[in-house]
């Protein structure tokens, strides 16, 4: 299993941890410092089963300053989040082909 993790951020603590409390052997990606690829999204996206629009972190200032009310196409979505990982909406876990974003956390469950 992997989760894609901020150790600075409550909620993608808390699915880590949850996934702790499971005693689930779990490969930790920090995602700020080892960004992902427009390819490592684009499955990613797929796997999940959303719209890259749909996993923006839109109350972050960045969005609100470059990207609100904007219209672009998912494959520019994905390449805005390459470049910006920091709008990604986090804890996403993925294990087998599946992937899921943990909020609320409990949703991490659905995976094991």
């Amino acid at each position: 299993m992997k989760i894609y993790h901020n150790p600075r951020c409550s909620k993608s603590r808390a699915g880590l941890q949850f996934l702790n409390d499971k005693k689930v052997e779990v490969e930790v990606v920090d995602y700020l410092k080892n960004p992902l690829s427009v390819e490592e999204l684009t499955k990613l996206f797929e796997k999940l089963g959303k719209a890259p629009f749909e996993m923006i972190r839109q109350h972050e200032e960045l969005f609100k300053k470059k990207y609100k009310g904007k219209n672009f196409s998912d494959k520019e979505w994905i390449q805005i989040i390459a470049e910006n990982p920091k709008l990604l909406h986090r804890p996403i876990v993925e294990k087998e082909g599946k992937a899921i974003w943990g909020q609320p956390i409990e949703e991490i469950g659905k995976l094991l």
